[in-house]
Order: structure tokens, then sequence, then C-alpha cells
């Protein structure tokens, strides 16, 4: 009887256990289905107004809890501020993958990755990278609330792509190095600049190293439906001696390697406070005679990990927060002229960018950098070692 008893108890035991494993069973599969269906509902969402509205993608963002950035160094037009404020105000993790990477990397880093949860949610390219992504079908469509203020001729006509900040091709120098600093492409040209000019990368695969390229051609004869007298331009410098083939970054600047870096303004004007606390006397210059200016680009990778947050991630980089954080790392934030006339951007901060003669200031056709690069591509390494 008591044998019975307990026999009773643990077959009632291992039934109440059985039925308690069942229900939890039931309620994780309804947690994880849920979560499927909120990350296919992100997926496909072109705006936030497709998942009931901002504050409805903020809840879906903070419950992936997580985005994937690749290629962003924290010095670079403030996206250390950016990254560490999007964190803290909406308690979302991000892994930053890569920050000294290239456009051509992050191309790389989405096929790859694909498919798995480390791949980037979100890319920041330069135009040409952006573009040949999109036609590869890479990118997710997306519309941020702020999408009226982008200019047509700035963003892709269905979201794949949109500006986000530009600048201008500018020469960084050391002062305490260079007795008289360069001003233009023609003064790099000069003898006692021998062995000290360098590019931020390969312009092959950098997009500030492509703009550079692009600006030497408009101070050489060329134009925006020809950069061929750029290439031949840095072979010719390279000839000289005074190119060279060094990818320029604060280290190398504070190390001797490249006191003259020909790099975005926003780069350098922004290394200059950091170089100063080192001894570097670090002077900015838009060359006149190469007025090149530029934007880099915004995209959500088709198969970002973390949709949601990336769709986050991209309305927070376009509201005015998050230009006027862009702003204060020297850039010029896309929004920029609808922000002034508005007195939303940061006038101090607008005061304090690099001067540049407005006049001759141009941007080119996402077309014409296209067809600049692929001509770039096919012929720079044979003009530099030829």
């Amino acid at each position: 009887m008591q044998r019975n008893t307990l026999r009773r108890g643990l077959v009632a035991g291992v039934l109440s256990v059985a039925v308690a494993a069942a229900v939890a069973g039931c309620g994780s599969s309804q947690k994880a289905a849920d979560a499927q269906n909120n990350k296919a509902g992100a997926a496909s969402a072109t705006s936030a107004q497709d998942l009931g509205g901002l504050d409805a993608l903020v809840a879906a963002a903070k419950a992936e809890g997580t985005l994937n950035v690749i290629t962003l160094p924290r010095d670079w037009a403030n996206y250390g501020e950016l990254i560490d404020t999007f964190s803290k105000k909406y308690g979302i993790k991000i892994n930053s993958d890569n920050p000294d990477g290239s456009s051509q990397d992050e191309i790389n880093a989405v096929k790859s990755l694909k498919g798995q949860d480390r791949a980037p949610d979100v890319l920041d390219l330069g135009g040409a990278f952006a573009q040949s992504g999109a036609k590869e079908g890479l990118f997710a469509p997306y519309k941020v609330l702020t999408w009226a203020d982008i200019p047509d001729n700035q963003k892709d006509a269905d979201g794949a792509w949109y500006n986000d900040y530009g600048g201008y091709i500018s020469i960084g120098c050391d002062a305490k190095k260079i007795a008289v600093c360069p001003q233009t492409f023609a003064d790099l040209k000069k003898p006692e600049y021998k062995g000290k000019v360098a590019l931020n990368g390969d312009p092959t695969k950098s997009g500030s190293a492509f703009a550079g390229v692009f600006a030497a051609a408009l101070a050489n004869g060329g134009s925006f439906t020809n950069i061929q007298p750029g290439i031949d331009y840095f072979a010719a410098l390279k000839k000289s001696g005074n190119y060279i083939p060094v990818e320029s970054t604060p280290a190398t600047i504070e190390k001797g390697e490249t006191p003259i870096s020909i790099d975005w303004d926003y780069l350098n004007a922004g290394y200059t406070k950091e170089l100063a606390a080192k001894g570097i006397d670090w002077k900015v210059a838009v060359p006149s005679d190469g007025i090149y200016g530029n934007f880099y680009c915004q995209a959500i990778n088709k198969a970002a990990p973390h949709p949601a947050a990336a769709r986050l991630w991209e309305e927070y980089l376009f509201s005015d927060e998050g230009q006027n954080l862009w702003l204060k790392g020297a850039a010029r934030p896309v929004r920029l002229p609808k922000m002034t006339a508005s007195g939303t951007a940061d006038a101090t901060l607008v005061a304090a960018l690099p001067t540049v003669d407005a006049s001759k200031a141009q941007l080119p056709s996402p077309e014409q950098v296209d067809s600049a690069k692929k001509v770039l591509t096919d012929g720079w390494t044979k003009a530099l070692n030829g």
C-alpha cells in the first residue's frame, strides 16, 4: 500500500514535470516563433511606418539587442561618439568589426558572412561601392523619417542607399616637420616633399583614396568624366619619389612616416586636436586647384542578422542628433542645408568647418563616380608600377 502510494506520487511527479516541460516548451517555441516573425517583419520594412511607427521600431530593435557595424574607426567623422550615444540611448550592444577596413572589405563581408550572426547589419560606403552593391542586390531598401530632406540626386530612389555625410579632399601637413606646407596639388610636385606624400589607403579599395585621385584629376586638366589625369599625376609623383604607397593614419603621422596626407577635410581636421596632444602641429588646406567634394553612403545589409536595429541605426544617424554629431566631427551631414534653414544645425560647429570656395565646389553624379571607379580599378596598378 505504501509502495503503491509512493508509486502514484512518483507517477504524479513525473507527469507534473512532463506537463511543465511541455508548457515551457510551448512557451519557448512560441517565443522563438514570435522572434522569427518580428525579424521577418523588420527585414521587409521599407520605413518605420511599416512596423507601426518609430516607437514600434525601437521596441523591435531593443528586443534584438545587438547591432553589427563594420569599418567605422572611432576617430572617423566622430563615429566613436555616435556609436556610444546610440548604444546608451537604446540599450543596444554594438559590435564593431574591422574598423580600419575599406569599402571593398564591407562588400566582401556582406557576401562571405551571409547567413551568419556576425554579418554586418549596416554599411558606410564610398559612393561607387554603394552603387555597385545596390546593382548586385546586396542592400535592403529603407527610407528614414527625414527622407525628404535628402536631395534626390543624393539617394537611390528606392532607398537602397543614401548619402550620409561628406566633405572635400584636403592636404594635411605636419608643420613641425615640413618647413612650408603645400596648399595645392601643384605644390606636391616640389622636390622638398620627396618621400612625404601619402593617401589614406589604396584607391581601388578605399573611398577616401579614390577621392584623392579624382581631386588630382581635376587639378590636372581632368573632369568628372575623366579621372585619367589623376592616375597619371600619382604615377608621376611616385616616379619622382614624392608619393609613397603607405596608408596614412594618425599612427603613421605620429611616427613621421606620412607627414603630408591627402584625405577628407573632416578627417584631417578631426586629427588636429588628437595630434596636437602629441606635439604635432597639423595644418589642413583644401587645395584650390582640385576642389573635389563627395559623400559617403549608408546602406542596410539585405541579410542583416539584426534588421530592426539596423533600421533604428539609420533613423538615429539621420535625426537632428545624429547629424549634429557628424557635424561635431567636422563632417558635413547630408541634411545640413535643411537643418541650417530650420535652425537645428549647431551654428558653432558649422562655423568651424574648413573653408572651401563654394563657387568652385561641385559634386560628381553617381554615374560619373561609377565610371571613374572602373577606369581607376583597371589602370591604377599598371600606371603606378609601370
